[in-house]
């Protein structure tokens, strides 16, 4: 099963969460090996990969991030799964940090985002998108 855009039900319930508390957003990624850009799109028979177009989106979308507060604060690179399904492999994987869920909601509607957000549509074969509250790290799991 593919996983590229929230269900209206995960977007309410995301919605429904406190907004004035930060927030990380784990995001693990996988890309098409060729991008599906909308037949209309000017963009459509140009043959990009997965990981070009998803490099569109990220150049597009980075000032949206940036200009709600937004930042990357960790990304690294797929290895291999210990647990869990062996089928699920991530071309990126990274956690983005909001100053409060608010601002990704801000992200997310913001004009210049939408216009982005095709190159992630036409990049993704199957994604996750996951909110995290903050902690802070340590030496231990406790």
């Amino acid at each position: 099963m593919s996983h590229v855009d929230p269900t209206r039900d995960q977007f309410e319930a995301f919605k429904d969460l406190p907004r004035d508390t930060p927030i990380e957003m784990l995001n693990l990624v996988a890309f098409r090996d060729l991008a599906n850009y909308p037949g209309d799109h000017e963009l459509a028979r140009d043959g990009l990969t997965g990981a070009q177009a998803y490099a569109l989106y990220g150049k597009q979308s980075g000032p949206v991030l940036g200009k709600v507060g937004g930042s990357i604060v960790w990304r690294g690179g797929f290895e291999t799964t210990l647990i869990g399904t062996a089928e699920e492999a991530w071309d990126a994987m990274f956690i983005a940090r909001y100053p409060q869920a608010g601002a990704f909601l801000a992200m997310v509607t913001d004009p210049d985002y939408k216009r982005a957000v095709v190159h992630r549509q036409a990049a993704v074969k199957t994604s996750r998108l996951i909110r995290c509250a903050p902690a802070d790290g340590g030496a231990t799991f406790g």
